[in-house]
C-alpha cells in the first residue's frame, strides 16, 4: 500500500494592519474583488508563493476605518516577519498597511480569541461640512451637547441584548454583548466616542453613534436610550449614522500572545484625546 504523504508543516502568523476604508468596499472578501480580504491575500500570496486565507478580528463595513485591525493566516512557505510585513506593503494599494507581523502560536485565532474590542468614532460638529477631513470624520451642523451625552451613555454600559442598535441583516448568534466602557469628550469642534467591548454587532457603534446625536440635539431625552435598549425594537431608534468617522482602534488578546499595543502616534493621534 502507498504510504500517506505527511501534512506540510505551517506557521501561523498574525499581522496588525492600519487601512482608510474609503477606497475599499468593506473588509469581507467580495467576487469584485474591491475588498480589503481580497487585497491583502493576493498580496500575501505574493509574498507566501501560494494562496492565503486570513481570519479577521473585525469585518469592517465600507467606509470604516482601522488603526489596530488584526489578522492571522497559516503559511506553508515560511518567511520571516519582515518580509510579511515590507513585502507585502509593497503589493498593496495605497490606503492600507501592514504594521507588523508576528509568529504566533497555533492555538491563536484573530478572532474568536479576541477579548476586547474597541471603536473610536470622530465627529466634527460645526456649521460647514468638512473638506480636507471629509470621508475620515463623521460630521453634523446641529449644536450637540456633550454632557446629555454622557448622560445618556450610561445606559448602554454592561451586559444587554442590544437588538435595538443592530443590523436587520446582522448574523450574530446574539444580540447580547457586554459594553464595558464609553466614553464621550468634545475638545472645539471634534467630538468623540469610544466604546469599549467583548464584541459588537453590525452596525450596533454607528447606531448607539446616532442614538446618543439625537439626546445631543435635544430630540430625546437622556433616559430615551434606556427605553430603546430595553424595548429591543429597531425601529424606535435613530437611523445608522455615516460611516465616516468610525475606527476600530484597538483589539486585545490574552496577554501570552505578546499583541502588540495599538499605536499610540498612529492616525488617530491627528485628533484631541481624551481629556
Amino acid at each position: 500500500m502507498p504510504v500517506a504523504a505527511e501534512p506540510e508543516s505551517q506557521t501561523r502568523f498574525a499581522l496588525g494592519i492600519e487601512y482608510d476604508g474609503r477606497h475599499f468596499c468593506g473588509w469581507q472578501t467580495q467576487p469584485s474583488g474591491c475588498a480589503l480580504q481580497n487585497h491583502l491575500e493576493r498580496a500575501l500570496a505574493g509574498v507566501h508563493g501560494a494562496p492565503v486565507n486570513t481570519v479577521t478580528a473585525g469585518r469592517t463595513d465600507a467606509g470604516v476605518h482601522a488603526v489596530a485591525q488584526v489578522v492571522h493566516f497559516d503559511a506553508v512557505n515560511f518567511r520571516p516577519e519582515h518580509a510579511w510585513v515590507f513585502g507585502t506593503n509593497h503589493r498593496l494599494p495605497s490606503g492600507m498597511s501592514v504594521l507588523w507581523a508576528k509568529v504566533m502560536p497555533a492555538d491563536f485565532h484573530a478572532r474568536f480569541g479576541a477579548v476586547e474590542r474597541t471603536y473610536r468614532y470622530v465627529l466634527l460638529n460645526q456649521p460647514v461640512r468638512p473638506a480636507l477631513l471629509a470621508g475620515r470624520a463623521g460630521w453634523i451642523h446641529g449644536n450637540l451637547d456633550a454632557d446629555l451625552m454622557i448622560e445618556a451613555a450610561h445606559w448602554l454600559i454592561g451586559e444587554h441584548d442590544f437588538s435595538a442598535f443592530r443590523a436587520a441583516e446582522c448574523q450574530a448568534r446574539t444580540p447580547v454583548r457586554d459594553i464595558r466602557a464609553v466614553n464621550i469628550w468634545r475638545q472645539g469642534a471634534c467630538v468623540q466616542f469610544e466604546f469599549r467591548a467583548n464584541a459588537f454587532l453590525h452596525h450596533q457603534v454607528r447606531n448607539m453613534v446616532g442614538a446618543l446625536v439625537w439626546v445631543g440635539l435635544r430630540r430625546r431625552p437622556p433616559d430615551w436610550i434606556g427605553e430603546v435598549l430595553q424595548g429591543r425594537d429597531r425601529t424606535r431608534a435613530a437611523a445608522t449614522f455615516a460611516a465616516d468617522g468610525l475606527y476600530l482602534a484597538d483589539v486585545r488578546y490574552d496577554d501570552r500572545f505578546g499583541v502588540p499595543a495599538r499605536p499610540d502616534q498612529g492616525p488617530l493621534a491627528l485628533f484631541p484625546a481624551a481629556p
